[in-house]
C-alpha cells in the first residue's frame, strides 16, 4: 500500500519559494510585524492575547477549509477574549502560510494552518523555510475526506471509467485538482504513471472554482478534499471513489481506491502553528481556547458537512507527529528518486 504516493514525473513546478526580493515587495504583513514586534516588546505572556490574532488560511476563501476554519477562529475568539481573524493567502498548493510564519514575530499574533504540503514541498522543491524548525506547534484538529468526482451526467459511472478511457484516448482525459503537488494532484499521477496513462490536469486555487469547472463540463473529472460535499449531496456530481483507509460514513456505497485495487490511501490531517519560539505559555493559551472550540458541537456540525472528524492531537503530540509527517514524506520521495527541482 502507497501512503502519499509520488513518481518521477509528478511535476511540482507550482509549490514555488518565495525570495526575499518578492517577500519585501509582496509582503503584506510586513507592517503588521513591525507593529508586532514593537508591542511585544511591552508585554509578557500574561498579557496574550490584548489585541486581534491573525489565521493564516493557506487556500481561497469560501472552500471547506476556510469555512471550518473560520468558524472555529470565532469560537476560539470567544475563549480568549479577542477577535481572531482569517487571512486567505492562496496558491503554491497550499504553502504560502509558511513564509508569513517565517517572516512573523513569536508573539501568538500571528498562527496558521498547516495542511500536507508544506510537508512535502521542501523535499521536492527548493524553499527558503522549513515547517519544522520554523514554526511552533500548537494543535491538531482534524483531517480531510479526498475524493473523485464527475458531472451528474457523465458517462464515467465508476473510478476505473476514467483509467479505462484515459487507456483509449491518450492524453484526453482531463482532471482538476486544488494544485500543484498537492495530494490529489499526486495521487492521480501515480495512477497514471503506474499503468503507462497520461491525462491532463487543471490546477485551480481552490475548492470553489474547481468544483464550479467540474460542474459545468469544462474538465472531465475533479479531485479534491471534503469540499465536493454539497454538490455530491445536491446531486450534481458523482462521487467516484473516495481516498481513506474505510468508506467514508457519509458515502458508504462508494468505494476506496484500496478497495478498487490501485493499493492507495491518504488523508490530510492539519493542525495550527505559530512562528518558532513562541512561549510555552502562550502556546497553551491558544492550544486551550482551540481545545475547547474545536469539540464545539457548532464545530464539530460544520466539520460533518464535508464527512470531517475531529482528530485532535495536544501540542507535545502534534509536534511530534509534524516531525514524522516530515520525515515519511522525505522516504517517500527517496525511495522513487524524486529531486529537487533546482
Amino acid at each position: 500500500m502507497t501512503q502519499f504516493s509520488f513518481n518521477r514525473r509528478t511535476v511540482l513546478h507550482g509549490v514555488v519559494t518565495t525570495v526575499a526580493s518578492a517577500a519585501a515587495c509582496l509582503n503584506p504583513w510586513a507592517q503588521a510585524q513591525a507593529q508586532s514586534q514593537t508591542q511585544t516588546q511591552t508585554q509578557t505572556p500574561d498579557d496574550f492575547p490584548n489585541r486581534t490574532i491573525a489565521l493564516w488560511v493557506p487556500w481561497p476563501a469560501g472552500g471547506a477549509t476556510d469555512l471550518t476554519m473560520r468558524l472555529l477562529a470565532e469560537l476560539a475568539g470567544k475563549q480568549l477574549g479577542q477577535k481572531i481573524v482569517i487571512d486567505n493567502r492562496s496558491g503554491a498548493g497550499g504553502t504560502l502560510a509558511m513564509p508569513v510564519l517565517q517572516q512573523a514575530a513569536p508573539d501568538g499574533y500571528t498562527i496558521a494552518q498547516m495542511p500536507q504540503p508544506v510537508f512535502r514541498a521542501p523535499h521536492t522543491q527548493k524553499v527558503l523555510w522549513d515547517p519544522i524548525r520554523d514554526t511552533t506547534p500548537i494543535i491538531q484538529i482534524s483531517g480531510v475526506t479526498f475524493g473523485v468526482v464527475v458531472h451528474a451526467n457523465s458517462p464515467f459511472k465508476k473510478f476505473d471509467d476514467l483509467l479505462a478511457f484515459a487507456a483509449k484516448n491518450p492524453g484526453e482525459l482531463s482532471v482538476a485538482t486544488n494544485g500543484t503537488g498537492t495530494t490529489p494532484h499526486v495521487v492521480m499521477d501515480e495512477l497514471c504513471a503506474a499503468r503507462g496513462l497520461s491525462y491532463i490536469h487543471v490546477p485551480y486555487k481552490g475548492t470553489s472554482e474547481q468544483m464550479i469547472a467540474v460542474s459545468s463540463g469544462q474538465v472531465m473529472a475533479g479531485i479534491n478534499s471534503n469540499g465536493f460535499a454539497p454538490f455530491v449531496d445536491s446531486g450534481r456530481m458523482r462521487l467516484l471513489a473516495t481516498f481513506a483507509e474505510q468508506r467514508s460514513k457519509r458515502w458508504p456505497t462508494v468505494p476506496t481506491l484500496k478497495e478498487l485495487g490501485h493499493g492507495i490511501s491518504a488523508t490530510s490531517p492539519y493542525g495550527l502553528a505559530g512562528p518558532r519560539g513562541m512561549q510555552p505559555t502562550i502556546v497553551r493559551k491558544l492550544h486551550d481556547a482551540f481545545k475547547l472550540a474545536m469539540f464545539d458541537p457548532q464545530h464539530v456540525a460544520e466539520l460533518a458537512k464535508f464527512d470531517q472528524e475531529l482528530a485532535y492531537l495536544n501540542t507535545e503530540d502534534y509536534a511530534r507527529a509534524m516531525r514524522e509527517n516530515f520525515a515519511a514524506e522525505r522516504r517517500t520521495v527517496d525511495r522513487l528518486g524524486l529531486a529537487r527541482v533546482q
